[in-house]
């Protein structure tokens, strides 16, 4: 009986070791990003030199990118730039080779695998806006720096027109004060006394 109990465990393990186990050994075919993400929009995390070894744990069912191990370190890697050993030779990782291979389909979500990889990582502190997807984190980034710009170009034109303003106004007090020069020089005799000034009967300078 208890042989009979030891067989069944072994038997047990043997069926769960694949499952606890599943990996696939592969090689990256060019030196590769590997990025905190299944897209070239996530952040890089390294660089994965050509011809190097790495661990593939699972790939995305919809989308042909790779959760690999690599020196320790775990990323994400387009299967184009991943290649595995399949009867004999070796084959890009695609989807039609998971299951021969050994990989696992598995899911993707930024808050567990940053939480369980990259809590050490600069990026990690935007972890809530990744979390909503690469597309929507560039969008928003997008809208802050138009939201930043948008200020010092306004202050530009206020200053343009502050500018323009003060150069009118001098124009017109130059103008004004030429005018004004005008005037009393036109008001003004030969001899620098004042026209406006009243002459005395029979004075002969108040002929010219």
């Amino acid at each position: 009986m208890k042989n009979l109990f030891a067989k069944i465990a072994a038997a047990g393990l043997f069926m769960l070791a694949p499952v606890v186990a599943q990996a696939a050994e592969g090689y990256s075919t060019a030196n590769v990003n590997m990025r905190a993400g299944p897209s070239t929009r996530y952040p890089a995390v390294a660089v994965i030199p050509a011809g190097s070894s790495v661990e593939i744990r699972g790939c995305l069912s919809d989308l042909n990118w790779c959760d690999v191990e690599f020196y320790g370190g775990r990323g994400w890697v387009s299967g184009q730039y991943v290649q595995a050993l399949y009867q004999q030779r070796r084959v890009y990782v695609g989807p039609q080779y998971y299951r021969p291979l050994g990989i696992p389909m598995i899911r993707f979500s930024v808050d567990n695998y940053w939480d369980r990889y990259y809590r050490n990582r600069d990026f990690y502190r935007e972890r809530d806006r990744w979390s909503r997807g690469p597309d929507y984190y560039y969008r928003d980034r997008d809208n802050r720096d138009r939201d930043r710009d948008r200020d010092p170009d306004r202050n530009r034109d206020n200053r343009d027109r502050d500018r323009d303003w003060r150069d009118r106004n001098g124009d017109r007090d130059w103008r004004g004060d030429n005018r004004r020069g005008d005037w009393r020089d036109g008001d003004r005799r030969s001899d620098g006394r004042d026209r406006s000034f009243d002459c005395r009967p029979d004075d002969p300078s108040c002929n010219e």
